[in-house]
C-alpha cells in the first residue's frame, strides 16, 4: 500500500460573468415596480460604474419640503447593484450598505453615482455619491451645479 501524497489545492477558475449592456440594464431597471412609480432613469452603465437619475418632484419630498431620505436610500441601493452587476454580472442582489446623509436634498433633480471600488469573483463593493442638482441655470439653458448630499457604500453578493 503506498502513501498519498497531499496534493497541492488547485486555484478555483473565475466564474464566468456574463456581460450586460446598457439596453438590458434599461429592461431590468424598467421591470422594477418601483423604480418605474418613482420614474428612475438609468443614465450610465458599464465599466465597473452606473448612474441613477430622478427628477425631484412635491410627492417625493417629506415633510419640511426636502427629498425624503428613503428616495435616496432607494437610489443608493439600486445604483450600487447596478455598478456591481457590471463586475458580477445580472443576478445580484445587495446584502447591506449604509448611507451618511450629508445635507438636505433639494434642487430638480437627484443623481446617485455609484463605481465599484473592489469586486471579486462572488462579491463586489461598492461606493455611491447622491447628488442633486438645480433647475435650468439662466445662460443658455445649463444645469445648475451638483451639490453632493449623501455618501453610501455597500456590499453585493452574486447569487449565480
Amino acid at each position: 500500500m503506498t502513501e498519498s501524497q497531499p496534493s497541492e489545492p488547485v486555484p478555483a477558475e473565475p466564474l464566468p460573468v456574463e456581460p450586460i449592456d446598457f439596453a438590458m440594464a434599461q429592461k431590468v431597471l424598467h421591470a422594477q415596480p418601483f423604480s418605474r412609480l418613482l420614474r428612475t432613469r438609468i443614465t450610465r452603465f458599464g465599466d465597473g460604474a452606473a448612474t441613477l437619475e430622478i427628477d425631484i418632484r412635491e410627492e417625493l419630498h417629506q415633510q419640511n419640503g426636502f427629498l425624503h431620505g428613503g428616495v435616496l436610500a432607494y437610489a443608493a441601493d439600486n445604483s450600487i447593484t447596478f455598478a456591481a452587476g457590471t463586475t458580477l454580472g445580472p443576478a445580484v442582489l445587495t446584502t447591506g450598505f449604509s448611507i451618511q446623509y450629508v445635507r438636505p436634498a433639494t434642487g430638480a433633480k437627484l443623481i446617485a453615482r455609484a463605481t465599484v471600488a473592489h469586486s471579486g469573483r462572488r462579491q463586489a463593493v461598492v461606493r455611491c455619491e447622491l447628488l442633486t442638482v438645480s433647475g435650468a441655470a439662466p445662460a443658455e439653458g445649463a444645469e445648475g451645479a451638483e451639490v453632493l448630499c449623501a455618501i453610501a457604500q455597500g456590499t453585493v453578493l452574486s447569487t449565480a
